[in-house]
């Protein structure tokens, strides 16, 4: 029988007493942003959004607890703007949308950092026994987001990225399931044989963890050859936005095919609009019905984006929705 999993793409909005508090004691300039040592009355404020947001899954009863990524002030180039060997430059903006993030530019080895371990240990901690789930940005929208002046050739460049996070990912503690998230392969989709590394280097950063490990593109459809590469990575399940791109989603499936556990964005992750539980299990009916295919083992119910879009209120409305969903799922597959 099909297990559905409710879940999300981690970044998470802050709490609105955090991002006031926060506000106030970061500063409002791009030097104030998280640089990786914060302590003091920050580190505590995150620590508290942090229970906050984790008991907020929990509460909403969904299948898996994420961290929340609450400071990843620069979004998925996180990982790279904490670390020693890369210098922050100036703002750029965040794919096509209105959001802005500081440009990492690598100017040395990028070596074990440590920085997503340290917050998933403290999430595990919270999570009290309950599923966890780890987030990364993808090797290949990590590359893209990032610049280059150290390694000096873009396959090098994308190799080290996959190291680097292979090495972060190996630290982590004991979770179910990891995402990879990879907007960048339909933002900025990988020409003829990038697409083949960009596989492979996400094939490396899956073989790190002993979890199932699920690779989510989002803001629209895999190009063909790209999506066709990915499936030759040896990860457990491929997400679909099916908010941004309904017909080429379904397409590259039934052309295709997929993996045997698939995750389905079906909630607006940057859309105040909250959407009914039911609808979204009619959603899930519907998908079934233009593909070809009778049941997956695991199907993950998602937004299709990160959240931090979202007011907090609308957020928390949105994890309760799709936690009532996949109850209604396994109810119906029952």
């Amino acid at each position: 029988m099909t297990e559905y999993v409710s879940t999300t793409p981690g970044l998470f909005p802050l709490p609105d007493w955090a991002k006031d508090d926060l506000s106030d004691l970061k500063g409002h300039q791009k030097h104030d942003l998280i640089s990786g040592d914060e302590s003091g009355e920050i580190a505590a404020a995150y620590e508290e959004a942090r229970k906050e947001v984790i008991k907020g899954q929990q509460d909403a009863d969904l299948d898996r607890t994420v961290e929340g990524q609450l400071r990843w002030d620069d979004m998925l180039a996180h990982p790279l703007a904490v670390h020693d060997a890369v210098e922050t430059h100036g703002i750029v903006r965040y794919y096509d949308n209105n959001n802005f993030y500081r440009e990492p530019v690598v100017t040395d080895d990028l070596d074990f950092s440590g920085d997503v371990a340290t917050e998933l240990e403290t999430a595990s901690e919270l999570a009290a026994g309950d599923d966890l789930q780890a987030v990364l940005p993808g090797p290949y929208s990590l590359a893209d987001l990032a610049t280059d002046e150290h390694y000096g050739d873009e396959a090098a460049f994308l190799d080290a990225i996959a190291d680097f996070l292979e090495a972060e990912a190996s630290a982590f503690p004991e979770h179910e399931t990891l995402f990879l998230l990879e907007p960048s392969l339909v933002e900025n989709a990988p020409e003829d044989g990038v697409d083949e590394r960009a596989s492979q280097a996400i094939d490396r950063v899956a073989g790190a963890v002993d979890a199932d490990v699920v690779v989510q593109p989002y803001w629209g459809a895999l190009e063909e050859k790209v999506y066709a590469h990915l499936l030759d990575a040896d990860i457990d399940a491929v997400g679909f936005d099916f908010v941004a791109n309904r017909e080429d989603n379904l397409y590259n499936i039934q052309e295709y095919g997929t993996t045997d556990d698939i995750s389905l964005g079906l909630a607006d992750g940057q859309n105040t609009l909250v959407e009914d539980p039911e609808a979204i299990r009619e959603r899930v009916d519907w998908i079934y019905d233009q593909l070809p295919v009778s049941a997956f083992e695991t199907v993950y119910l998602t937004t299709n984006t990160e959240t931090f879009y979202l007011p907090y209120a609308k957020f928390e409305e949105k994890l309760a929705a799709l936690a009532e969903a996949a109850e209604l799922a396994e109810v119906k597959a029952a």
